[in-house]
This record gives structure tokens, C-alpha cells and sequence, in this order.
């Protein structure tokens, strides 16, 4: 705990502390997962240059090698008890769970590394490390993710939660997970934005070179019939919406910037795009809103006519089913949050748009 306690009190003395985010590696972990979390969350600066966040690697057992899927191990330098000290606690995913994966339970070791974590504090897996919140008990009654070529399993192993094989993560305030691989990414990225605003979280990913948020989820990722690569596609009715959010909409005039019927444009945008034109919309007007929210000093009723949805009521019941919370609430604490040294609203929203 050297390590831990070393970096706690050089953080302390300066009277900042950033949010301590504890990645959890577990053996036969698949090293481009236990690198999303430090990639991601060693990035973020506030004003004054400090880094937002902490990141610190444990395992379940003392310090020491960990076995990876790859042809190497790597060298853990703090045991279970840096969970004790987590803000946020990550799962990466793992190809040796043993009982976790076969029979839905914890090992004991990792039973007893799980006791160390303290109540309130955030919880998230990244693929199959989701078995391991389900197998302690975190996910019963409530949404969850994984990879979709193994949600129909993890269905089944365990029947009490409900399992969204569509998203590429789902936020359920405390406990967040993602689907396969790459959805780490955009679940981490969602947490930046979550605790400290859009505008940090996009800097982060300029610097990662991805994109801030993907649109759509899994669905565009499932094995399909290939479609005729003479086909058109929608990507120039998505750029031409794209400016001009601000404006009534209709399916017929995305359609048309296709030539395409409306039937055909809806059958192509949900097979490309992962959801509905309609759904798609309210995403990016979504994602409109919060930056106005963020940078300007708009009134709300100018951010919800900017942001297309016309009215400040429309506007609030949008926000409030995706964020959970107010455009003025989300504006309070986001024009503020990073001075705030760590976050602590929770958002409810689920679906595939940050």
C-alpha cells in the first residue's frame, strides 16, 4: 500500500484531492481493457494543471504478477486494500472468472476484496467484468450491459437483471457497465463528462484520438447479411440534420437527403446507426443542449429553441429522462464542476448516447 498511501498524502498536503479511480485486475484480463481507465482518466487537468483524477491498479491478492490472455503477466503494486481508498471502483473484463462466469458466485478471494470497497462508492465493469458485480449482488432489479454475443448467457445466469444487449453502456447512477472492448472507451469518457463536463471529456478524447460520444449501440456491431455495397448509405442526411438542429425536422426530409423512401431510410439509419432516426435526433439535441448549458450564458428557453426542441418544458422532460436531472440543475453543476475536485451527481440515464 506504499504506493496508495505515498500519493494520498503528497494529494492531501496541498489541500486537493482528486477522484481516486481503483482499477481492479484480475488474472487472465485482457491488457487493452486495464489500459481504457488509465488512458481515459489520466488525462483530465483542471485550471491550475492538476490531474481530476488518481488512477491506481489493484489486485485481489498482495502485490505481485498478474497473468493477462496475452503471452505476458503484469506487475500489480498494490492488494485489495487500495479498494478501501476508491472513489470508483473498475472491472475490466477477464477470460478466467472461474465460478464467477461458470456459477454466478465470487470466489472467496474476491468476496473478501470486495469488502473492502466502502458503501457510496461508484462501481463499473467493462465487458464480462460485469459478472463480477452481478455475482456479488450489485445488479439484482436493476438495467445492466455486456458484450452482445454474450448477453443471452448472462441473461440466464442471472434472471433477476435486466440485460440490455442494444447500449453501448447503460449508467444507472451508482453502478455503470458497458458492452465489449472498445465500449470501456466510451464508458469512461461518459464518466469525465459526468463529473466534470462535456468540454473536459472532449478534450480527452481529441487527445485519445476517438470520438467524443459513438451514436447508436451494439445493434450496428451484431453480425448481419453484409447490404449491397452499391447501396446508399445515410451519412449525408445525419451531416445535413446535424446542422440545423435548431430547425422542425421531419423523417421525410432526412429521407430525401437520400433519395430514398421513408420506409428504406428508416430500415438503413436503424441498421447503420443502431437506433431510430427519431431517437437519433433527440441524442444529438441532447448532446446540444448540454453544451450550451455548459458554455454559454444563454437563458433556457434560448438553449431549448437553439437545441431544437422548441420549448423549455420539452426540453426539461428530455433532459430529465436522459440525465436524470434539470437543465438548471445540470447547468449548476456543470459550469462549476471543474473546481470541484471530484464529482458526485449521479445520473440515471440509460442508452447509448453519453
Amino acid at each position: 500500500m506504499a504506493t496508495v498511501t505515498a500519493t494520498a498524502n503528497a494529494t492531501a498536503t496541498a489541500g486537493f484531492r482528486p477522484h481516486r479511480v481503483v482499477v481492479l485486475a484480475l488474472d487472465g484480463l485482457l491488457p487493452f481493457e486495464l489500459g481504457i481507465p488509465h488512458r481515459i482518466f489520466g488525462r483530465p487537468r483542471d485550471a491550475e494543471g492538476r490531474l481530476l483524477y488518481e488512477v491506481v491498479t489493484c489486485s485481489v491478492r498482495p502485490p505481485g504478477p498478474v497473468d493477462t490472455d496475452a503471452d505476458f503477466a503484469i506487475q500489480v503494486p498494490n492488494g485489495p486494500e487500495a479498494l478501501a481508498t476508491a472513489d470508483t471502483v473498475i472491472v475490466p473484463a477477464s477470460y478466467e472468472l472461474g465460478p464467477v462466469f461458470e456459477e454466478g458466485v465470487l470466489t472467496p478471494e474476491l468476496a473478501a476484496a470486495f469488502a473492502h470497497i466502502r458503501p457510496g462508492t461508484r462501481l463499473a465493469s467493462i465487458c464480462t467484468g460485469v459478472y463480477v458485480l452481478a455475482a456479488a449482488g450489485l445488479l439484482d432489479g436493476r438495467p445492466a450491459t455486456t458484450h452482445w454475443a454474450d448477453a443471452e448467457r448472462f441473461q440466464q445466469l442471472f434472471p433477476r437483471i435486466e440485460v440490455d444487449a442494444d447500449v453501448l453502456f447503460i449508467d444507472d447512477g451508482d453502478v455503470l457497465t458497458s458492452a465489449g472492448v472498445a465500449a470501456g472507451i466510451d464508458l469512461c469518457l461518459h464518466m469525465v463528462r459526468r463529473d466534470f463536463g462535456t468540454a473536459v471529456a472532449n478534450d480527452v478524447a481529441r487527445r485519445t484520438v476517438v470520438p467524443p460520444h459513438r451514436d447508436g449501440g451494439q445493434a450496428q456491431y451484431i453480425h448481419r447479411p453484409v447490404p449491397d455495397p452499391q447501396l446508399a448509405t445515410t451519412t449525408a442526411a445525419r451531416a445535413w440534420a446535424l446542422g440545423r438542429l435548431h430547425e422542425p425536422i421531419q423523417l421525410r426530409d432526412m429521407a430525401e437527403q437520400e433519395a430514398m423512401s421513408v420506409r428504406t431510410f428508416t430500415r438503413r439509419f436503424r441498421e447503420e446507426v443502431g437506433v431510430s432516426p427519431g431517437q437519433w435526433l433527440t441524442q444529438q439535441r441532447v448532446e446540444r443542449a448540454r453544451h450550451l448549458l455548459e458554455s454559454t450564458d444563454l437563458s433556457i428557453d434560448q438553449v431549448a429553441t437553439d437545441a431544437g426542441f422548441g420549448t423549455a418544458q420539452s426540453m426539461r422532460q428530455h433532459l430529465q429522462a436522459t440525465l436524470g436531472v434539470t437543465p438548471t440543475t445540470y447547468r449548476r453543476t456543470f459550469r462549476t464542476g471543474t473546481n470541484t475536485g471530484h464529482g458526485s451527481e449521479s445520473y440515471g440515464g440509460v442508452g447509448a448516447a453519453p
